[in-house]
């Protein structure tokens, strides 16, 4: 069964502390590992987690504030003493090869392996990774610089072959990825057989939405919309929402507010202020908009 699995190592906004990190992820999906921000702490919290640093292959970084990529210089450095050979491709703001470049030479720890930015400038949501199996896109988002989330999107799988039916017309085998693809078969005496008579319809596509940091967005929706987990930025509660709107932040029930106008699936709510002691609070102000609220906690993994 196909299945996302996110790995939550940091989700508390600004400075860290001796119990909490700031924002990374780590996304299982169609058998990539996704890293997503990397504040500081990032490769201390994958090594608590066993997540190994190999199957790492593409990191997205959301914008250029330090709780979001401080870490990845002392990631990608790591990377080089573990004698990586694989390349690694980095996806973020148009400045953060001239950041990283500089701290590696500066600290005469340039990468044996290949280390190829991406570096992104469009205001409108684009397609900027995919294969055979998943495609991710950039979400626009509202903050104090230039800012994407990351939306992750299963590419639909193959039909699912109908045994009993295939056997019941005696259809040779080397037909069957054929069938699975979509294609009808001919029999010898030239009879055709649709593929649905042979098929089932393959499981439908997860997606996972990345939203932080932003302020209160609406464009975003249509992009998001229908998402099987949204994870969406909630730095404040409402009695705080003018200094969210004054930062670039939301409040958790505008973060629920987005959730149930795009109708995703489950809303995981993250990057709390360290202003506010117990974290439930947010859970409970969410609730009021939107039923189905997961609180992010370092690490904490959540399945879909």
């Amino acid at each position: 069964m196909s299945e996302l699995k996110l790995h939550i190592l940091g989700c508390y906004s600004a400075t860290p502390r001796a119990f909490t990190n700031p924002t990374a992820q780590v996304l299982e999906i169609k058998g990539h590992l996704f890293l997503i921000d990397c504040g500081e702490g990032t490769q201390v919290q994958l090594r608590k987690q066993k997540i190994k640093f190999s199957r790492i292959k593409h990191i997205f970084i959301s914008h250029l504030h330090g709780d979001h990529f401080f870490g990845l210089p002392g990631l990608l450095s790591t990377f080089r003493l573990l004698g990586r050979d694989a390349p690694m491709h980095v996806y973020g703001p148009k400045g953060i090869k001239e950041a990283v470049v500089t701290m590696l030479r500066v600290g005469h720890a340039w990468t044996n392996y290949p280390l190829i930015f991406h570096e992104l400038t469009a205001m409108e949501s684009e397609i900027i990774f995919e294969d055979e199996k998943v495609e991710v896109h950039t979400i626009p988002l509202t903050h104090r610089v230039y800012t994407n989330g990351f939306l992750f999107k299963e590419k639909e799988g193959d039909r699912k072959l109908d045994i009993n039916a295939v056997l019941n017309y005696n259809i040779d085998k080397c037909y069957y990825q054929n069938i699975k693809k979509g294609k009808d078969v001919v029999l010898e005496n030239g009879e055709i057989i649709p593929n649905n008579l042979l098929t089932n319809d393959p499981l439908p596509p997860k997606s996972y939405a990345f939203c932080s940091d932003t302020s209160y967005n609406e464009t975003i929706i249509p992009i998001i919309e229908n998402a099987n987990a949204l994870y969406h930025e909630s730095t404040f509660l409402e009695p705080h929402e003018k200094l969210a709107k004054q930062t670039g932040h939301s409040t958790a029930l505008q973060a629920a507010s987005i959730a149930s106008k795009a109708k995703v699936k489950n809303l995981i709510l993250g990057h709390y202020s360290t202003r506010y002691n117990n974290i439930q609070v947010f859970k409970e102000e969410a609730e009021q908009l939107f039923k189905h609220v997961e609180l992010a906690e370092d690490g904490k993994a959540f399945t879909f």
